[in-house]
């Protein structure tokens, strides 16, 4: 949460809007046990006019995006020195540096492919000494060692700087892609070795597949009885089932078992909810509706979840029930489908933003706002 906080603030002011005030404080369950690996986070209206169907639509755009963004971070621990750490923070500004002062290293969050391409450079520069950089004095430290004398770099405009190394791009080693960025041939191979898409902006160029356990099965049916806020349709009835099995690597605790689950979630028979039905088969079908983590509603852990596609598990209670009447329901799933990138029957990409499966290390307030 501390990498969102500080590296994704406009985002996180486009969610709240200037209804909102997000607030995040250390889970009172596990401040001694396991402080700051849960935080808890809540939502508060500015003003007490503000209706609760509009908190529980900020509340699962937030979710929809720390899933999102959580799932691309990596953490890793490097041993270099608080002034040293100035070069990196300036040569990688998507990372987030924090000192530990207890075992005299710099922990690093940011998303892989700049976690990557850190430890490259780092091993580098070690490669190049004969001696740690722990054992360096100031006068020879990361730091001075990075900022010597390099080779000069045209002052074109044309020259820019990769977005993942932030060095200036070699022309012969220059790859730009269909969506216009550009990157070093070798980073951005890397980048695509852990997931096809552009390292900017997300575009897809090849085929997303999520963690739902194989085997599960997805049927529909319909009944002439309505949903409120569509008395003119019938409702179209889809359950899922994902049996129980044993994790793979791609899980959190491979080998280890997981508990399945059944699930019913409801659309109105309308043409929109008939369009949101085919996105979500497609969905299903690249693995994307659930995943295996810790439920958030039970808290038992190695179970099969919702992943960030939100479904109406009730007929009637409204959105705190996850229910109708949800007017903005069938728009924010299309959203959060288009997040997922599928595909519609024209075979036409809906968005151009990835999201992998859920992090479950978070606690969400139960409550309405």
């Amino acid at each position: 949460m501390a990498y969102m906080e500080q590296k994704c603030d406009n985002e996180l002011n486009r969610i709240r809007g200037n209804s909102f005030v997000i607030e995040t404080q250390p889970d009172l369950r596990t401040v001694h046990s396991k402080p700051g690996s849960t935080v808890q986070v809540t939502f508060r209206p500015r003003r007490v006019s503000i209706q609760p169907v509009h908190g529980d639509f900020v509340r699962q755009r937030f979710i929809t995006f720390y899933q999102r963004t959580a799932s691309d971070l990596k953490v890793m621990s490097l041993p270099v020195s608080p002034h040293e750490h100035r070069d990196l923070q300036r040569r990688f500004p998507l990372l987030l540096f924090k000192p530990d002062h207890k075992k005299q290293e710099m922990m690093v969050t940011g998303p892989f492919v700049y976690i990557a391409k850190l430890e490259e450079f780092f091993s580098q520069n070690m490669r190049s000494s004969s001696k740690s950089v722990m054992n360096k004095g100031p006068a020879d430290s990361l730091g001075s060692r990075t900022s010597a004398p390099s080779p000069p770099h045209s002052k074109d405009p044309e020259d820019e700087p990769c977005p993942i190394c932030m060095e200036p791009i070699v022309t012969t080693e220059k790859k730009t892609l269909k969506c216009k960025h550009s990157f070093c041939r070798d980073c951005l191979k890397k980048a695509f070795e852990y997931k096809p898409v552009c390292p900017t902006c997300g575009q897809l160029y090849g085929t997303l597949t999520g963690t739902q356990p194989e085997g599960g099965r997805m049927s529909v049916t319909k009944n002439s009885s309505s949903l409120p806020g569509y008395e003119k349709y019938g409702t179209i009835i889809i359950k899922y089932y994902i049996p129980s099995g044993v994790q793979k690597l791609e899980h959190p605790n491979p080998g280890q078992p997981y508990e399945g689950v059944s699930r019913t979630a409801y659309l109105p028979d309308s043409s929109e909810g008939k369009r949101i039905l085919k996105l979500l088969k497609q969905a299903f079908d690249q693995r994307l509706i659930f995943t295996v983590g810790r439920s958030t509603t039970s808290g038992r852990n190695n179970t099969v979840t919702w992943n960030d596609i939100h479904h109406k598990t009730s007929a009637h209670g409204g959105p705190t029930q996850y229910g109708y009447p949800d007017p903005d329901y069938l728009s924010r799933v299309r959203d959060e489908l288009k997040v997922k990138v599928v595909y519609d029957k024209l075979g036409r990409r809906l968005n151009n933003q990835v999201s992998l499966p859920t992090i479950t290390n978070c606690d969400w307030p139960k409550s309405p706002v």
